[in-house]
């Protein structure tokens, strides 16, 4: 189901990233580089986790050319719509470009603002939407972007998760609430 043959950069420090409010609300744009600096810029993100057939979830360990969080696990696929984008446009670009995957499906869950700082590098500072998805196709990892990726069932990531693997913070966040909150939704994704 998965193969490792792409090798495209598809992010980039000067990427004009889309600053908000506390509301939401478009008040500008900043490169990627600068959101991310010192207590971070509030800025619009996107999280997503996608699920096989047996209901098993696609995690990826991020590429240890990441400035924040290196070889750290996180969900399936999370990123940033750029200048000009929607959001979904911005989800699909990120699909295909980390995982090569231009047929799924896709349902909106819900959005949260959260903080995050690595070490002394970086702050992520996001609003952020989460997705729940359903993929059947192969995936073809970008190696520039993600290090390794796994399917894992829900007890599988239930105990990742609890003993303290490197994982990102968003990562946690989000899983707990979809667990905590939005528990019917999940199941429609989980068998």
């Amino acid at each position: 189901m998965m193969r490792n043959i792409k090798n495209d950069v598809v992010s980039f420090d000067n990427e004009s990233l889309i600053l908000v409010d506390s509301s939401g609300n478009e008040i500008g744009t900043m490169n990627k580089l600068e959101c991310h600096q010192g207590a971070g810029k509030l800025h619009r993100a996107f999280s997503v986790f996608l699920f096989n057939e047996k209901g098993e979830l696609l995690i990826q360990q991020r590429s240890a050319s990441k400035t924040l969080w290196p070889l750290f696990w996180s969900n399936s696929c999370c990123s940033h719509p750029r200048k000009g984008e929607t959001m979904i446009e911005a989800v699909n670009r990120r699909l295909y470009d980390e995982l090569g995957l231009s047929e799924f499906s896709l349902k909106y869950i819900y959005q949260f603002s959260y903080v995050a700082k690595y070490r002394n590098i970086g702050t992520e500072k996001e609003l952020c939407s989460v997705y729940l998805g359903k993929i059947g196709s192969e995936i073809n990892v970008n190696l520039n972007e993600i290090n390794d990726s796994k399917f894992v069932s829900k007890d599988e990531l239930d105990e990742l998760l609890r003993v303290g693997e490197k994982n990102t913070p968003w990562f946690l966040m989000e899983w707990r609430e979809l667990n905590l909150k939005y528990n019917l939704e999940l199941k429609d994704y989980i068998t």
